[in-house]
């Protein structure tokens, strides 16, 4: 783990965070020798699932759902 005095970590904040980021290393910030905060990379990032295909798979299909009925089945005809 790096360390880094916090007056240097002050004067260069944001070049520090961005080697935490592209290294993955956490760095320890210290006032005279005594760490006071920790820097770490963030988690990885989960994946982003669009709303599709989310439910594949859920569903059964019993019949063909667009061929019409069996005029037997109308129950108009009875």
């Amino acid at each position: 783990m790096d360390s880094l005095p916090v007056s240097r970590f002050k004067a260069t904040c944001l070049a520090a965070l961005e080697r935490v980021r592209k290294t993955g290393r956490p760095l320890l910030v210290t006032r005279r020798g005594v760490p006071i905060a920790q820097v770490v990379p963030p988690p990885p990032a989960e994946p982003q699932n669009s709303g599709f295909g989310v439910m594949h798979g859920t569903a059964d299909e019993l019949a063909d759902i667009v061929a019409p009925l069996p005029e037997e089945d109308w129950e108009a005809l009875r």
